[in-house]
């Protein structure tokens, strides 16, 4: 459970109030402002009003939390906010909505008035379904599900990417550079524009004056441009403070560029940067918190811990956050008055901690979702279930070990039980095929639709998903390799991507291989690398230029 708290606006809540919330944000020049919704689907906001960006149909502050109930019935997919503020929100449903400052067109409305309660947006988005939002400071972007990017509002600097500097009424689709891409994330600086498309190339466009987009140079761009510096990278997320830029890569590293008078980028220094950096969070695996004993002794604990797998970033702050893989939550920037240059350890579980208590203001970098942890969902009462002898009704000996399951459940989940277990009436199944690692690890998936293996034991995991046709459950175990390569068992998980015919992550093992060979080709695994695979790997490396000087 997220600890709302921590954020000063919800002191104004009860207890009550509290345990009530499922989604959460904190806005405004002060972080005096929040919208929240609840367990029964009502949405609340409170604080200052400025601009009207409660939505409540008048200017007035409340300290109270008045229910919006012109949004009633509607569900919230995603959040964002300007300076002003103004808001876009996304529905489940796709739909948008927009209200608050408008002066400069940014509600997407064709107007400049405030927009005192929500209005639905659909001009040019009436058949998009919209998946992801972002705001800049006056200028607005929406991602949708064929993904496509529509921008309108402040365009001083060319943020909206129209080729002009003229300010956008309305929605109007970011094409040029994107015209034939299909973006997947999107986020804005104070006044930029960023987009990761499928490839993980990023393209950019707007304000850049501190080198915010990562072009090599300051001048402002008003159509999207690819930045040529990621070449090779392959980057999944990224996000934007007030005039810096952060990127995730699918191999866990995080780049930063622009602004650093706060040490924002986290690179030991205060000199702005108009290429992308590596940030390194240091591997200190003494604070691990994986429960004892480590569920992946085999894997370097400091290579887990230090794997990012979320970053953070606000337009209205220059605080940055990260999370690694071990689950580790990192800050540095402007930290309450501290100018943090190099990423500082927390004792935080993640990373919204850090902006409710360390940003300013105190805002959410995202809508929060807050599950009570007095209810337990019928996914979590599953969970609690695996491996409970006291309600097992079926028993599986592996390896000279019990593994407790329930037959119902496993007829619903896997196909391979329906036709095996039938009206089979034994409750011991003696399995010889697998390691006990590795079918405790499938058969817990069935209960938790999750896995926490070590990249080696999933690749053992993969061989049983390939055996049982569980293609979600391959899905996983690729996903799990791709987090837990490194150097040393890069081959090996090439072999078995090669193997199993696991295309994409065959894909991605060698691009991680190309780029890290020196190292690659001195491990052991390279020298007892299987004669055909090494014929192949050579071959395909010299084909991409691997081998020149």
């Amino acid at each position: 459970m997220l600890d709302v708290g921590k954020w000063p606006i919800f002191s104004l809540c009860s207890e009550e109030e509290l345990q009530l919330i499922r989604q959460a944000c904190v806005f405004g020049s002060a972080g005096n402002e929040v919208l929240y919704t609840t367990v029964n689907d009502e949405i609340f906001v409170l604080g200052t009003n400025c601009s009207g960006c409660l939505g409540l149909g008048d200017v007035q502050s409340t300290i109270e939390p008045r229910r919006l109930d012109s949004l009633s019935g509607k569900k919230i997919a995603c959040l964002s906010y300007g300076s002003g503020p103004h808001i876009v929100l996304a529905t489940t449903e796709g739909e948008v909505f927009t209200w608050g400052h408008n002066a400069y067109s940014q509600l997407g409305n064709g107007t400049t008035n405030h927009g005192l309660v929500p209005c639905h947006i659909s001009t040019n988005l009436s058949n998009k379904q919209v998946t992801e939002v972002a705001c800049g400071s006056y200028h607005s972007l929406v991602l949708t599900s064929d993904g496509e990017v529509f921008a309108w509002g402040y365009n001083n600097s060319g943020q909206v990417g129209s080729g002009s500097t003229a300010n956008q009424p309305i929605p109007r689709r970011v094409t040029g550079c994107l015209q034939n891409k299909v973006v997947v994330n999107i986020a804005c600086g104070q006044m930029c524009s960023m987009a990761v498309v499928n490839t993980g190339e990023v393209y950019v466009w707007g304000y850049n004056g501190n080198g915010q987009l990562g072009l090599g140079s300051s001048g402002n761009q008003p159509t999207p441009c690819r930045i040529a510096a990621l070449q090779g990278i392959r980057v999944q997320r990224v996000a934007c403070g007030y005039a810096h830029t952060l990127v995730l890569t699918d191999e866990g590293q995080v780049y930063a560029w622009g602004a650093n008078s706060y040490g924002q980028l986290g690179i030991g220094n205060k000199s702005n940067q108009s290429y992308p950096a590596p940030i390194f969070m240091e591997k200190d695996s003494s604070c691990c918190r994986q429960p004892s004993p480590c569920p992946t002794p085999d894997f370097p604990c400091a290579a887990r811990c230090s794997r990012i797998i979320e970053i953070a970033a606000c337009h209205s702050a220059h605080t940055s956050a990260a999370k690694t893989q071990g689950g580790h939550v990192y800050m540095w920037g402007q930290c309450r008055g501290q100018s943090v240059i190099l990423p500082h350890l927390t004792h935080f579980s993640g990373t919204d901690d850090v902006f409710a208590c360390f940003a300013t203001p105190a805002v959410s970098w995202r809508l929060l979702s807050v599950e009570p942890d007095d209810h337990l969902t019928v996914a979590e009462s599953l969970k609690r279930e695996f491996d409970n002898p006291n309600t097992a009704d079926l028993k599986f000996l592996v390896d000279g070990k019990y593994i407790y399951a329930h037959k119902v459940l496993l007829k619903i989940r896997c196909e391979h039980f329906r036709s095996s277990l039938g009206d089979n009436e034994d409750d011991i199944v003696e399995m010889s095929e697998f390691s006990y690692p590795v079918y405790r690890a499938f058969l817990e998936y069935l209960y938790t639709d999750s896995i926490s293996l070590s990249p080696e034991e999933a690749v053992g995991l993969l061989d049983l998903a390939t055996f049982y046709r569980e293609n979600r459950l391959k899905k996983l175990c690729q996903q799990t390799i791709k987090q837990g390569i490194c150097e040393e068992n890069a081959i090996a998980l090439l072999s078995a991507a090669v193997k199993y015919d696991a295309q994409d992550l065959e894909e991605f093992c060698f691009r991680f291989c190309i780029n890290h060979l020196t190292v690659v080709t001195q491990t052991s695994g390279f020298a007892e690398m299987d004669h055909d695979l090494l014929k192949n790997f050579i071959s395909k490396a010299s084909r991409v230029g691997a081998f020149k000087n």
